[in-house]
């Protein structure tokens, strides 16, 4: 299960030649993969090419009928590691994963094959989201290519470059020996448009046609074979690559009236360059511009004869590249000083040095750079100065004013989430025992981290919370508290977390969330996950497991743990009991909370389309939700900061001697009960009640319904007699 199905969208893969073919980007990455003869695929999920595993996913059987092999992969480094397949035969495959956090994790396997080369053109496909779309720190994967001699390809944002690049992508690498980055960057995996298809092709060996088994020492990452593979780095690969970029061309020059001056940028700034040009009456919406544009599909290497070749008779040319350091910028000043061109070469010093570059960023840059260097020649409709004014600054006084009238919205796990109870649960010990050091993790509960719970001190890395913990346990007045999901624990947790902890006689607290799924990346499935689709002690402790079902808890006592328990994170007493019991116990070691509850974004997914179809079909249905007593709510709203569910929110009061709103539970609410488990675990105030909702009521329902009005009315007709009698 993932958060969007492309069963349907999947059927496109199977167009042939001469075909339009229609869809998003990640769809024609999918297609040109098919199409290159790609002998196996697979990755680890992350923004923003989660999609693009799922797409792989659901097309198991067109990759089965090609003969195609697909692994949904254990971490970025298990994914890497898949290409080794290509250093001694000649079977071209593909990984993906999201970058940089993916590249990094993946670090060693990448520099061993980038080191011992390739036969089989081998690709990253890396998802960067670079800019304030992201959801990590701000890095590059440039630094990473540089490094490594990785050639790394940037396509242009539109289908046709897209699946080209693929296809010449891995003739680059099977060129070159080298394995390349293939970087996607989140608008182009979801850009649509279309392009024309060529046939799939099946993989040159396979299960059908089997590799004969044979072995290239030189090709082994030992001394002194790695000597010699540095030198072939530089000798070979990069001149073979360059040649190759240049003979197909693919890196593009669009030229314009306006040859004194240039654009160099990255293809997949393209788009943002042409909408820039367009507003300053430049160019037009299909790309014709003013302003020659020199655009590197291929960031990496550059190609010095190119730049060149391209600079002259130009006297300035403006180099736009996101994000610092400025790599392709020092790199195009060695190329054009080392050729003794003159040409003045304008970036960074006109440009942000950091962030992502944004249609108004753009335009700014552009205009300042044609103004800097044409002169009176160029006409722009809109001068820098007016450009600047388009984007208002925040001054203190108005930023002041939004925080005074508009609430703050801090990232939040969504409404039902089985995880709120368990940071609910951690508040209220908290309370009790004092501060704890929490050692957060990448997952939806690193939103504890944030209001309403403000649960948490670092976060390291995916599955390392527990590693991260280590070092200022010894110093601290109670254990220490490490927080992880069970992706996260599957990935990376048992091996650097789990099992150095119980190596080391790690003395604290390790919970894993088990909400079923790798749920902050998708929905995606994980070892841990129970047939069907549910976690088992949440809905039925008899669910049978999927033949693949790996145990968190037996991993953990394989690992050595001695104390383990699993509790639902709904039953939020008994998760205070639990976790009160594991930060006083005596006995010495790792203790292990499995918290278990079952993603609710899943569980609505898989539970709103059967009570659709049930209540369509007039079968009687059942359905809870919580209701907040106006009349008894103090308007103290300690309910919602212990919980900060989306469906508890704030109303007027009805009375009209009372001047704090009153809480008040909106239509959003699943009915998990949280709420009302919080108001009797923290002792708030009794103002929740549970209301049932019932489809398709039978005549014993309807006959219930009409005595509970009846009782409520002679209640309310009583209450309205005695008020009138004490107004009297």
């Amino acid at each position: 299960m993932a958060e969007r199905s492309f069963k349907e969208e999947v059927k496109k893969l199977r167009a042939g030649d001469g075909e339009r073919f229609q869809g998003e980007g990640i769809l024609a990455i999918t297609k040109a993969l098919l199409q290159s003869g790609v002998s196996y695929v697979g990755g680890y999920q992350g923004s923003p090419i989660s999609h693009l595993m799922d797409v792989l996913n659901d097309a198991q059987d067109i990759l089965g009928e090609l003969g195609v092999h697909f692994e949904a992969s254990g971490s970025e480094a298990t994914a890497a590691a898949m290409l080794s397949a290509s250093i001694n035969y000649p079977l071209r495959g593909a990984v993906t994963w999201k970058s940089t956090v993916g590249t990094n994790v993946a670090s060693d396997a990448l520099s061993n094959i980038a080191s011992s080369g390739v036969t089989g053109g081998a690709m990253v496909i890396v998802g960067e989201d670079y800019g304030e779309g992201s959801s990590i720190m701000q890095e590059r994967s440039y630094a990473f290519a540089m490094k490594a001699q990785m050639w790394l390809l940037d396509p242009r944002p539109n289908l046709t470059s897209i699946v080209d690049m693929v296809e010449k992508g891995f003739e680059l690498s099977e060129a070159s020996n080298t394995p390349i980055f293939y970087m996607m960057r989140i608008r182009g995996c979801h850009v649509t448009g279309e392009f024309v298809a060529r046939d799939n092709r099946e993989p040159q060996f396979s299960d059908r046609a089997p590799v004969t088994p044979h072995r290239e020492p030189e090709k082994i990452i030992l001394p002194p074979n790695v000597y010699a593979q540095e030198r072939e780095k530089i000798a070979q690969r990069l001149p073979a690559a360059i040649e190759f970029i240049k003979a197909n061309k693919l890196n593009e020059v669009f030229p314009g009236r306006h040859e004194h001056l240039g654009i160099i940028t990255c293809g997949g700034s393209y788009n943002t360059v042409i909408r820039a040009l367009q507003r300053q009456g430049l160019s037009d919406v299909y790309g014709n511009t003013d302003i020659p544009i020199y655009v590197l599909n291929v960031a990496y290497p550059l190609i010095p004869e190119e730049l060149v070749d391209f600079c002259v008779g130009k006297e300035q040319v403006l180099v736009l590249e996101e994000g610092q350091p400025e790599y392709i910028e020092q790199g195009i000043q060695t190329a054009l000083r080392r050729a003794d061109f003159q040409t003045r070469v304008f970036g960074k010093d006109i440009m942000p040095m950091a962030g992502e570059y944004t249609g108004q960023v753009m335009l700014l840059g552009i205009t300042r750079f044609i103004e800097a260097s044409s002169g009176p020649e160029i006409e722009l409709l809109s001068s820098a100065e007016e450009v600047a004014a388009l984007e208002t600054p925040l001054v203190e006084e108005d930023q002041q004013a939004l925080l005074d009238n508009v609430p703050p919205r801090p990232s939040g796990l969504c409404t039902g989430c089985p995880e709120r109870p368990l940071f609910s649960a951690v508040k209220q010990v908290q309370e009790e025992l004092g501060p704890f050091h929490i050692s957060s993790d990448i997952g939806c509960h690193s939103f504890a981290t944030l209001a309403p719970f403000n649960l948490g001190n670092t976060i390291m890395g995916y599955g390392l919370s527990l590693a991260s913990s280590s070092s200022v346990r010894h110093a601290l007045p109670h254990k220490a508290i490490s927080i992880m999901g069970d992706g996260g624990f599957w990935h990376n947790g048992l091996t650097s977390g789990v099992a150095s902890a119980v190596f080391n006689h790690h003395d604290g607290l390790l919970i894993v969330v088990d909400n079923g799924y790798s749920a902050a990346t998708g929905g995606q499935d994980i070892p841990s996950l129970v047939e069907p689709n549910i976690i088992a002690s949440t809905i039925d402790a008899d669910a049978p497991r999927r033949d693949d079902y790996q145990s968190i808890e037996e991993a953990c006592r394989g690992a050595g743990v001695k104390w383990i328990r699993t509790v639902s994170t709904y039953n939020i007493e008994a998760m205070k009991n639990t976790l009160h019991e594991a930060l006083t116990s005596s006995l010495p070691g790792l203790k292990v909370v499995v918290a278990e509850g079952e993603c609710m974004l899943n569980r609505q997914r898989r539970v709103k389309p059967m009570m659709k179809s049930a209540i369509a079909s007039g079968k009687r249905i059942h359905r809870s939700r919580f209701y907040v007593d106006p009349q008894t709510c103090t308007g103290d709203h300690g309910c919602i900061r212990l919980s900060g569910c989306p469906s508890l929110t704030i109303k007027d009061n009805p009375d009209p001697l009372r001047t704090d709103p009153v809480s008040y539970v909106d239509n959003s609410c699943v009915g998990c009960g949280v709420c009302g488990e919080n108001a009797h675990s923290a002792v708030l105030c009794p103002s929740f009640s549970q209301v049932d909702l019932v489809y398709n009521p039978n005549s014993f329902d309807r006959a219930k319904d009409t005595l509970r009005q009846r009782v409520i009315a002679w209640f309310r007709r009583r209450d309205e007699q005695r008020m009138e009698a004490a107004s009297l």
